[in-house]
């Protein structure tokens, strides 16, 4: 990378999803719904300059969209120009240069998502915009540059473009999580707010307590009980967010036994306090 470029640290460049510049959801370490998805940001600026950040190594996925051609990535000794005719999908833990300094209208995703793509999948994932992709994004641009900002019609908005991304059928994915889990994880989903016992979870998958345990930790990386928790903090994010509930009263309805294990176990998946998340939205 050359040292005449000009750099303009960015919290969202890195390790941290919010770039101080889009509309914020949920924060990393927040469990996926059903979907398989987590939606962080989502951002659309008219004039993106001074677009130069060395050294890209994010753990989550990243959308780019650029109507106009400009500003490029970099993968190795390959240089991808961003413009109208392809989307990029950068997936999580991904090592990348960003490269772009004149004033270019950007579109920006930054998600979670809880498949991987497949050893021989091509990265960065370039795709080709469809009807539906366009549609989407051309919907959520103006709605990004209101006065006030519908915030949930964009979080709709922006999930049903993610839903189309990773539903193309040129993106090739490890298989698929097992039956068993895919019902574990809607039940978990649906009944966060109350105790859900490794027992009750093993009467429904018709298998041993140590096959559940061995099941989650192969295919999501947590133990039953961690991914409960992380369902729920995703679930008190949410309320969070609406200012209409009491932390008190959001421990209690996303299954936590009081305020302060709630805090303290929020804080361990999010690096924030229930109090902070919400003053800081």
């Amino acid at each position: 990378m050359s040292n005449s470029v000009k750099i303009i640290p960015r919290p969202g460049a890195y390790e941290h999803p919010f770039s101080g510049l889009g509309l914020e959801f949920d924060p990393l370490g927040v469990q996926a719904d059903r979907t398989g998805l987590v939606l962080h940001e989502t951002g659309y600026d008219r004039a993106n300059s001074h677009w130069n950040f060395p050294s890209v190594l994010s753990p989550f996925w990243r959308v780019y969209y650029n109507a106009e051609r400009s500003h490029c990535i970099v993968f190795g000794d390959a240089f991808y120009e961003l413009g109208p005719d392809h989307i990029v999908l950068i997936p999580d833990h991904q090592l990348f240069h960003c490269l772009g300094q004149r004033p270019t209208p950007a579109f920006w995703v930054h998600f979670s998502f809880d498949q991987k793509p497949a050893s021989d999948q091509p990265i960065p994932i370039l795709l080709k915009p469809g009807k539906a992709e366009l549609g989407l994004i051309n919907s959520i641009r103006p709605l990004m540059q209101e006065n006030s900002v519908p915030a949930e019609r964009i979080r709709r908005l922006s999930l049903a473009l993610l839903n189309v991304l990773v539903s193309r059928p040129e993106i090739r994915w490890r298989p698929a999580l097992p039956v068993q889990l895919t019902m574990l994880i809607r039940h978990i989903d649906e009944n966060a707010g109350r105790k859900i016992p490794n027992e009750e979870l093993a009467k429904l998958a018709g298998i041993s307590v140590e096959g559940i345990y061995r099941m989650f930790r192969n295919h999501l990386g947590a133990s039953p009980t961690n991914y409960i928790s992380q369902i729920r903090i995703r679930k008190a994010s949410h309320l969070l967010k609406q200012n209409e509930y009491g932390i008190d009263e959001i421990a209690e309805l996303t299954g936590f036994p009081n305020r302060a294990y709630f805090s303290r176990v929020f804080k361990q998946i999010t690096g924030m306090s229930p109090g902070s998340y919400r003053t800081s939205l």
